[in-house]
């Protein structure tokens, strides 16, 4: 049941990635998820839902360097994130 659950929880939080507000943020949220949902654990998905509850210009500017990290959103998926490299996708 467990697997289930947390299976389940992995797969809404995607979904929630790839619909953010602006496509910016749909492409990097929704590809990082994509990227390391799978392998994430209760702790990791407890973080990267908290980051899908700012506001889509708040994350952003963290992301791009425009603007510090607040102390309370800091944490391993966010350096992750920040990390991460979009690569755009042919098609």
């Amino acid at each position: 049941m467990q697997d289930t659950s947390i299976d389940t929880r992995r797969r809404k939080l995607n979904f929630r990635a790839w619909r953010r507000g602006f496509r910016e943020m749909d492409l990097l949220m929704g590809s990082f998820a994509d990227e390391y949902l799978e392998a994430y654990q209760a702790e990791e998905l407890d973080e990267f839902e908290a980051l899908l509850g700012v506001p889509d210009w708040e994350v952003y500017a963290w992301l791009i360097g425009q603007t510090p990290v607040p102390d309370n959103h800091r944490g391993p998926v966010l350096d992750q994130l920040i990390a991460f490299r979009y690569a755009a996708q042919g098609g």
